[in-house]
């Protein structure tokens, strides 16, 4: 192939895979076991773990470090000491010397930092890392006594990690347009170690001897428990036993409710809990609805269901969305309400029963070594893009304007899908000699997508997203590169709001306040709004028809104007037709079986597909500066077929785009990958953000706005009735020529997805193949 690429100069960074882990948390390594000493314990069976603690104040004039180690763990607990009276800055200064002095005592490369609190990022954002991981528990800002810069810290924190969990999926539902690689993570559950619960009772001695049905809540008991509800619950029930184990924090203990069956029995070892979880009855989550609540994902809910209880909790959202349909578990809001929840719940029987199947199911869907080997793929997938070779700003591929031969079998014009199919086709699979040239400078048409200045990947000419029923298409696309599933969404935005298009129950609901609960009620919802017609003739017909004039006013008539310079009135039926209503709350914009990018973009699929040594390349070469040197080839054109006939019954109309394209210092701007801007008194048509559909995981974040236009570059055929009759005159000229053949969006004049056009050109070069068999039979060739 004919065709020169940047190739980045190589590193000699080492493998990450055994890099040290420097944990930096707000809770000691053992006050109680939580998501942190699950997943650094088995972090710590492949690599080298620090868990870097909060300060502890001393006497001493100078800071130093304690490093502790633990039975039964490799874990090394690091706490560090610093002066009292020493002020923010000198403590940070003098942190971050400690951390220093870790590393070169440790004689460690660089190490993965793993932040569970944004106040630690203060003294350790100038350690080169492999890798920064900030895995957001809790929603810490909201919790009493929190910092006043904490959330200044954890934005700048989200800035620079790598890689971003969180403990739930409100939590991640809150946080996920700060940052470009964030994933929910919800709490998970060492299973076997509290399935122990359900064989026969141990019952400790502090609990062996309490009276009546036991109530147990595990935790830490803070200002997360709601008091007010244990203490009504004790009085309403003064013959059931409440027993709370875990330490007392952040609240007074002389706050504590008191009365004659509230049991405290102090913080546990994790080992001991099946023992005490196995002589309960039910288990209690009687968390406060305030803000230190409204994210978080209890730990608790897995390990009690686990050990065979049923558990009754104040409708906390994470628990509600993912243990809903499990029938142990039962919501209530008030004091009332959770007595009554709890007398419901002692009907089942504890540990055994019909009804831990449901919860065993889901059970079996997560547990702390699934969650483990998830999260270190995605670390070390994103310790080896820091040590990935930089690319080549700009454009990144090149090509000479000279080709290796004097005579072709073909020569094609335009290097998009239609001409690089084929020629792909003809060089590997008929062996004829190809030369594919191209007006602009770079391969991939419109499709092509390249690294900005700042390295972001981008598509050019505004998105292009990939999507096609046909098994056929995908699997020969597949020859030329691995795929990363993405499923396109789209948001409008209308009334003040980003609302789901295509129209879904979503939109309806969000649009009009209202509650349609199902299919059923969605379409008849429609159904009263349509307008039926006696005969369909545009595109307007077509919506109103559908939906009814209101909602054609608010998603369809100012962007179609903007779109295509046109009232919808003026415009062919086929242009809204392609747009679906839906009745669900599906709001993917497609719903082909295939959906996916290219994993390492459109033009280096193109490269591959034109990585032949029969194939010639010629860029910035208008074809008719090739169509003479070489008589004898066949012509494949995918241009606008009117140019090739020198507009001879005059122009084809279309529609034309121009694009802005910005990079911001952030890394998220946007809630999905494209949000259509509908208002005419927007001048653009949709905002795209690039990282969305590429995947692309990058400190800074690209947009683009585009903008429909009547003068430039041809992309849409405009569908009207004249525009039609026009293109058949052109057609006609070119069944009559035998020397060329013309394929793609252009040259057959009407809107084809990228499939439809890849489609096209398989089946030209069928009918090329069928051609020269039948000359070979009559002794042609």
């Amino acid at each position: 192939m004919d065709i020169l690429t940047a190739v980045p100069k190589t590193n000699d960074n080492s493998s990450n895979a055994c890099a040290p882990v420097i944990c930096f948390s707000h809770l000691r390594w053992d006050f109680v076991v939580q998501r942190p000493q699950h997943l650094m314990e088995r972090f710590a069976r492949e690599r080298r773990v620090y868990f870097f603690e909060e300060v502890i104040p001393t006497d001493h004039h100078l800071a130093y470090l304690e490093i502790h180690s633990f039975a039964g763990t490799t874990v090394k607990a690091v706490r560090p000491r610093i002066p009292r009276g020493w002020t923010e800055a000198q403590r940070n200064s003098g942190l971050a010397g400690l951390l220093d002095e870790l590393l070169e005592l440790a004689g460690h490369r660089k190490p993965i930092l793993w932040f569970y609190t944004p106040m630690m990022f203060a003294f350790a954002r100038h350690i080169d890392a492999a890798a920064i991981v900030y895995d957001s528990m809790d929603e810490l800002a909201n919790f009493r006594f929190a910092p006043a810069n904490i959330g200044e810290l954890e934005r700048e924190l989200m800035q620079r990690a790598d890689v971003v969990f969180t403990g739930g999926h409100s939590l991640y539902d809150a946080k996920r347009l700060m940052h470009d690689n964030i994933h929910p993570f919800p709490s998970s559950v060492d299973v076997r170690h509290f399935r122990s619960a359900r064989k026969q009772p141990i019952n400790p001695p502090d609990q062996a001897d309490l009276a009546g049905p036991v109530l147990g809540f595990c935790g830490v008991i803070d200002e997360r428990l709601d008091l007010e509800l244990i203490r009504a619950l004790a009085d309403h029930r003064p013959y059931w036993s409440i027993v709370l184990i875990g330490p007392v924090a952040k609240i007074k203990v002389e706050d504590l409710p008191r009365a004659p069956n509230i049991h405290y029995l102090g913080q546990k070892h994790y080992a001991d809990l099946p023992a005490y979880f196995s002589g309960w009855d039910v288990a209690l989550m009687p968390f406060a609805l305030n803000e230190a609540t409204r994210f978080i994902s209890p730990t608790k809910t897995p390990e009690y269901l686990a050990a065979g209880l049923a558990v009754v909790t104040t409708p906390i959202v994470d628990v509600m969305r993912q243990y809903a349909d499990i029938s142990g578990i039962f919501f209530a809001s008030d004091a009332g309400k959770f007595v009554e929840a709890c007398e419901a719940a002692l009907k089942l029987k504890p540990r055994s029963g019909k009804w831990l199947t449901g919860a065993d199911e889901l059970l079996s869907t997560f547990s702390w070594d699934e969650t483990h080997r998830r999260m270190n793929g995605l670390v070390q997938e994103a310790a080896e893009t820091n040590t990935r070779p930089p690319v080549a700003p700009a454009s990144r591929r090149t090509a000479k304007s000279t080709s290796k031969r004097r005579t072709y079998d073909f020569v094609i014009v335009g290097a998009g899908f239609a001409g690089s199919v084929l020629a792909e086709r003809l060089a590997n699979e008929g062996k004829h000699h190809v030369l594919i040239c191209d007006r602009r400078s770079h391969i991939g048409g419109n499709a092509h997508d390249f690294y900005n200045e700042h390295g972001i990947l981008v598509h050019k000419y505004g998105p292009h997203i990939f999507h096609t029923n046909s098994e056929m298409i995908f699997d020969y696309l597949s020859r030329f590169t691995a795929w990363r599933p993405y499923e396109h969404r789209v948001l409008a935005q209308v009334a003040g709001k980003l609302l789901p298009i295509p129209i879904n129950r979503t939109t309806l609901n969000g649009l009009y306040g209202l509650e349609l609960k199902d299919d059923a009620a969605a379409a008849q919802y429609l159904a009263s709004k349509a307008r039926p017609m006696d005969r369909i003739r545009t595109s307007k017909d077509v919506v109103v028809a559908q939906v009814g004039l209101d909602l054609y006013r608010t998603f369809f008539e100012g962007y179609t104007r903007k779109q295509w310079g046109l009232d919808p009135s003026q415009l062919d039926k086929a242009v809204t037709a392609r747009i679906p209503t839906r009745t669900n709350t599906d709001d993917r914009y497609f719903q082909d079986t295939f959906q996916a990018m290219p994993k390492d973009g459109y033009t280096k699929m193109f490269e591959n597909m034109l990585d032949s040594d029969h194939i010639d390349i010629r860029l910035n070469t208008d074809f008719r500066d090739v169509r003479e040197q070489f008589p004898d080839a066949h012509i494949i054109f995918t241009g606008p077929i009117d140019e090739f006939f020198d507009y001879q019954y005059g122009r084809l109309p279309y529609r034309c785009l121009r694009f802005e394209h910005t990079t911001y210092d952030r890394r998220r701007l946007l809630p999905v990958g494209v949000v259509n801007f509908p208002s005419e008194k927007v001048p653009y048509t949709r905002v795209t953000e690039f990282k969305h559909i590429t995947g692309q995981v990058h400190p800074k974040t690209s947009i683009c706005h585009e903008f429909a236009c009547s003068e430039g570059d041809p992309y849409y055929p405009i569908p009207r009735p004249e525009n039609q009759e026009l293109y058949n005159q052109y057609a006609l000229l070119a069944r009559s020529r035998s020397d060329v053949t013309f394929v793609g969006r252009l040259a057959s004049y009407r809107y084809y997805n990228m499939d439809q056009v890849v489609g096209q050109a398989l089946s030209t070069f069928s009918r090329f193949q069928a051609r020269e068999t039948a000359q070979v039979g009559l002794g042609v060739r």
